[in-house]
């Protein structure tokens, strides 16, 4: 009798058991719920390939590439209503100014509202950045970035000088996330051109852009 009552409690405990599971999303979903690390759970990431970090080049063009993971790019989407994990990219190319005053880079760097650098001229428009730069230009987004839907985008006509690209996740409607990448890049003089020299208390593009 004993043996009875306590297998029927058992029973009663695995069919409570069981409910309890159906009613929350089942025994596996809800174990891996409760023990998925935050980090790990696929959140967007934007890499950039190429150039690399502190590249020479003599060519006036480059290509930037970038690696997209856990976000998918929508061309369709583009310049609709936000959705979770979709959208498209955000390039900016600026040209990091010469022979830089070292008060103002520190007071960049130091800014609470900058983003630790300064920003000089942009190569975000459809004359350097091609079929990018003219829908930039659309949209009123010229001179700050160039919208791409593709994981590449090329830039030509490019004078000798150190660049910055920024690459940005954003959603449907444009709307920047925080997921992006920076790199640093140099296209040198022509043959028999020297580089510029910075008068004596000026920091160099190279310096600004911190590949020394």
């Amino acid at each position: 009798m004993r043996l009875r009552k306590s297998t029927a409690v058992g029973l009663a405990l695995a069919v409570a058991a069981l409910a309890l599971a159906l009613v929350f999303g089942g025994r596996e979903e809800s174990g891996r719920a409760q023990t998925l690390d935050p980090a790990s759970e696929g959140r967007p990431s934007v890499e950039i390939i190429a150039p690399r970090n502190g590249a020479r080049q003599r060519d006036r063009s480059v290509v930037v590439k970038v690696e997209v993971e856990n976000f998918r790019l929508a061309p369709g989407m583009f310049g609709t209503a936000p959705q979770l994990g979709e959208g498209h990219v955000r390039y900016s190319l600026n040209k990091v100014p010469d022979c830089v005053d070292p008060a103002k880079l520190q007071q960049a760097i130091e800014s609470p509202i900058g983003r630790g650098r300064l920003v000089g001229r942009s190569f975000d428009y459809a004359e350097f950045a091609g079929p990018n730069g003219v829908l930039a230009e659309r949209l009123g987004t010229a001179g700050s970035y160039s919208p791409g839907t593709r994981t590449s985008i090329y830039y030509h006509g490019l004078p000798a000088g150190f660049y910055r690209v920024v690459v940005n996740l954003a959603q449907n409607n444009g709307a920047t996330t925080p997921y992006h990448d920076v790199t640093n890049f140099e296209i040198l003089a022509p043959p028999g051109h020297k580089p510029r020299q910075c008068p004596k208390g000026k920091v160099s593009s190279a310096d600004a852009a911190g590949l020394r």
